[in-house]
């Protein structure tokens, strides 16, 4: 009997104890903490230089979830990198992150799901959004709303009037980052609603591609009220430009011309490339360069070598002792030197974020999912399937039990019956 209940207990205490270690921040030293898969948080950002400009907005309240997006190791407002990888360069921004554009793989980042303003490469979403709506070769009229744009900004050139191919609008938006031309792309791809059902489409498309804390104000990027990204939110953006031909044709394209407009008297004229990269990283795709005085500088690089393609994203960086394409390219140096299976985490697909939840586990379908299940978090995937094994166990363990009861019933009526 004593034996029997001795067996019992053993048996509920392997069986419904856990298949290991719960998947917590381990502490690897003073300023090192392990995240599991591999991933390791090395304390926070570089500090940035402090500078004159108008009072940042308050960010939307932190949402647990939208920060996990893509793997609990990307949850950190601090510095995160493949355990045996070396440290990247101190870059001075707020929010940076390092991704392979094929596979989808984040390689390293700081703070990549801290809100953070987005000035012109905002402008990425813009192109994701409408490129496959709009007719390149079609000719359309430039309106007095489309230059609408705050004096001094940037600017393609376009005059009221004019009569443009849309091909050109998109070459001026993605190498001079005309404002006036986001302004007209939307107001083409907005529908009835003109540039404001254009605004709407960029934020259901950054929904659809995961970007969950990416909110659009203005086509260009221009500052407006509860404007936001974040660093990772770029990177799933500059992913779904990059896997558009058109897009990586215009993004790639060094100079242009502008036509003329006899009936206006305008002459042709020349735009150039504002992006460094093009002309001074080997490999480069292309990007998007940024600036207001309340984002600083942002910057989208991307590169391929040896048959890589990588993305970097930075937002409030400071041009102190090296402009934003050259902070872009540090990192993207940094990431060519890791081996080809390092990860801290995973870019999310189109849609995967949006599509119905499957059936109920003991892990959150969203988080699950996002997260990679072995590859990016293997002790999240572990503890996934606790229930089932809790379910085991208790099965088992009722059955141990019930065997124990129905012995204990059989002795005692044996006694009565000799008694």
């Amino acid at each position: 009997m004593r034996a029997c209940s001795r067996i019992v207990a053993v048996l509920a205490a392997v069986l419904l104890s856990p298949a290991g270690p719960p998947a917590v921040a381990t502490p690897a030293g003073p300023a090192t903490t392990a995240t599991g898969a591999g991933a390791i948080t090395t304390g926070p950002c570089p500090p940035v230089p402090s500078v004159s400009r108008p009072p940042r907005p308050a960010p939307p309240r932190a949402d647990p979830a939208q920060r996990a997006v893509g793997g609990a190791a990307l949850a950190t407002a601090g510095l995160v990198r493949p355990a045996r990888a070396p440290a990247p360069p101190a870059v001075p921004a707020t929010s940076w992150l390092v991704a392979d554009l094929d596979s989808g793989a984040v390689l390293g980042g700081c703070g990549p799901h801290e809100y953070a303003t987005p000035a012109s490469v905002q402008k990425l979403l813009l192109a994701a959004a409408m490129l496959p709506k709009l007719d390149p070769r079609q000719v359309v009229t430039v309106t007095p709303e489309d230059l609408d744009v705050e004096p001094g900004s940037s600017a393609m050139g376009l005059v009221e009037g004019g009569r443009y191919r849309i091909e050109t609008i998109w070459l001026g938006l993605l190498l001079k980052s005309g404002n006036e031309a986001a302004n007209a792309l939307a107001r083409l791809g907005g529908g009835p609603d003109g540039q404001a059902g254009g605004v709407r489409a960029m934020n259901a498309e950054a929904q659809r591609l995961g970007a969950l804390q990416t909110h659009a104000v203005t086509p260009s990027g221009l500052d407006g009220p509860g404007q936001f990204t974040s660093a990772y939110d770029l990177a799933l953006i500059a992913r779904a430009c990059f896997a558009d031909p058109a897009f990586r044709r215009y993004d790639a394209t060094l100079a242009a011309v502008v036509p003329a407009q006899p009936a206006l008297r305008e002459k042709a004229f020349q735009i150039q490339n504002d992006n460094q990269l093009l002309y001074r990283y080997p490999g480069a795709l292309g990007g998007k360069t940024g600036y207001t005085d309340l984002a600083r500088h942002t910057y989208v690089g991307a590169a391929e070598r040896n048959g890589r393609r990588l993305v970097v994203t930075l937002l409030g960086a400071e041009a102190t002792e090296r402009r934003g394409w050259e902070q872009g390219a540090a990192l993207l140096d940094w990431g060519f030197s890791l081996p080809r299976d390092a990860a801290v985490g995973r870019l999310v697909r189109p849609g995967e974020l949006a599509s119905p939840p499957p059936a109920p586990t003991a892990t959150p379908p969203a988080l699950a999912e996002a997260g990679g299940p072995a590859r990016v978090d293997p002790l999240g995937d572990r503890w996934a399937r606790t229930a089932p094994l809790a379910g085991a166990a208790s099965a088992l363990l009722g059955a141990a039990v019930a065997g124990v009861l129905i012995g204990r019933r059989r002795r005692r009526a044996a006694a009565r019956r000799r008694a």
